[in-house]
């Protein structure tokens, strides 16, 4: 590791997350042991997973519901992720328009911000204590051309209904007064997230669902799945209804190898700040993020570090994914210069912690769930980056669609969403890469002063259909 990154004694490169590091790495339980019948089969044990499992429980107690996980409950995304329980789309709101019109993609947003507070109370309910402060989220510019978006993009939400409640722009004293990030020249901030700590609302839920009757059967790999069976290497569970709940894994099943692209995602965290608050502020928790191309997300943790998250290395070739989240030379390095050029006092601190992980991202970049009534084969994700949240709103619209209730939810414009799968390599390997190359070169141009968006960064949206 290059000696620019100043790393604490402990320093940990990948082994899934610190979030996990902090709890403790779980060992995985039992395998499945032969063949098994059951109601409902669900393939990954994510938030998508464990959340279509609790609702289903919780509709109809008496359901046999069997969850087959590779490694163990939330190995993915799920326990990787920069605990952002935010209520953006996963998509844009033109694109469910296309097929359902303007109401419909409004009545999807208004759903999830509200599913930010449904995901709050079932942890009050169910006991699940996950570090949840909703504080909101501030979304930063840093220079001119990150500043015109800025405004571009309060006027795009407030043309989609966001109200000066769901949005609105900080003065110099508010913004300085929320959290001091260097070079800052305006901001926005919505109530509509909150901080959690990703591991343990895995964790919990999977506890919950347990306890309500549910059977997780982890280092069980699902090889197949086929109308009524998934198979794996030690037996097939027959089901009325398969679910897949992949995500970003979704790549490894051989007949759904181009649905979704596995984008990779690496964070870093710091060590406890102690005295260098002083210097940043942020007592209010919220999250942050900015305008930049090639985007960070940040967070102040319960134990009092930031964590902090961007692309890194985007895709590995053949949309392999990654070895427990760890973490190339290069992306600690680019990740640090990010956090402190933002936070420069944090100069006397050190990383204390990199991992990755990957997430699921459809060729229109927007989100779908889906069960098909005749096969009895299902599924949600493609989540971009929005699954926190989004994943409960779709394990309650898998409950509602597998119990064939025709219900709000069951009517939102992401439900059975058509969409093609991505390009043969090495078409996939070059667009990604390409992508992110334009938009660090956007990044850089617009941080020199180029006072518009840089052209690159829309050759870069044109390629990848962003």
């Amino acid at each position: 590791m290059s000696t620019r990154v100043p790393l604490a004694g402990d320093f940990v490169n990948g082994d899934v997350s610190f979030w996990y590091r902090s709890l403790g790495i779980p060992t995985a339980g039992e395998p499945l042991a032969g063949d098994r019948d059951a109601d409902v089969v669900i393939v990954g044990a994510g938030y998508t997973g464990l959340w279509t499992a609790y609702y289903l429980k919780k509709a109809s107690p008496s359901l046999r519901v069997v969850v087959l996980e590779k490694e163990f409950a939330g190995y993915g995304a799920s326990g990787r992720n920069g605990g952002w329980l935010v209520g953006e789309l996963a998509g844009t709101p033109e694109r469910y328009a296309r097929t359902h019109g303007v109401d419909a993609a409004k009545r999807l947003q208004r759903i999830m911000f509200d599913t930010i507070d449904e995901v709050i109370a079932v942890a009050g309910d169910e006991g699940i204590d996950a570090d949840i402060v909703k504080g909101g989220v501030t979304t930063v510019a840093t220079n001119a051309a990150q500043d015109r978006r800025l405004h571009q993009l309060l006027a795009h939400e407030r043309h989609w209904g966001w109200t000066e409640e769901d949005v609105r722009l900080l003065d110099a004293a508010e913004r300085e007064s929320r959290l001091r990030v260097d070079g800052a020249v305006n901001a926005i901030w919505s109530p509509h997230c909150a901080r959690i700590q990703p591991a343990k609302l895995v964790r919990g839920l999977a506890r919950t669902v347990r306890d309500l009757g549910v059977e997780i059967f982890e280092r069980t790999p699902v090889t197949e799945i086929v109308p009524r069976e998934a198979r794996t290497p030690y037996g097939t569970v027959r089901a009325d209804y398969v679910i897949r709940a992949t995500e970003g894994f979704t790549s490894e099943l051989k007949q759904y190898h181009r649905a979704w692209l596995p984008m990779n995602s690496s964070m870093i965290v710091t060590e406890p700040l102690g005295d260098l608050w002083d210097a940043i502020g942020w007592e209010g928790c919220e999250l942050l993020g900015d305008m930049a191309h090639y985007y960070m997300y940040a967070q102040r943790t319960a134990d009092g570090r930031i964590a902090f998250g961007g692309r890194g290395k985007p895709y590995l070739y053949g949309s392999r994914v990654d070895d427990r989240g760890h973490t190339h030379e290069w992306t600690v390095e680019a990740l640090w210069e990010l956090l402190t050029g933002m936070f420069p006092a944090l100069r006397a601190s050190r990383v204390a912690h990199a991992w990755s992980g990957v997430l699921g991202v459809p060729r229109d970049w927007c989100a779908t769930v889906h069960v098909d009534p005749v096969t009895g084969v299902g599924w949600a994700g493609g989540y971009t980056g929005h699954g926190v949240t989004t994943a409960n709103l779709a394990g309650r619209t898998l409950r509602d669609l597998i119990l064939r209730e025709d219900t709000e939810l069951t009517t939102l414009p992401w439900v059975d969403r058509k969409v093609r799968g991505w390009e043969v390599e090495p078409l996939r390997w070059i667009g990604v890469h390409t992508m992110y190359d334009l938009y660090r070169r956007a990044d850089a141009r617009e941080k020199a002063g180029l006072g518009r968006t840089s052209v690159l960064a829309r050759v870069a949206d044109t390629i990848t259909g962003r």
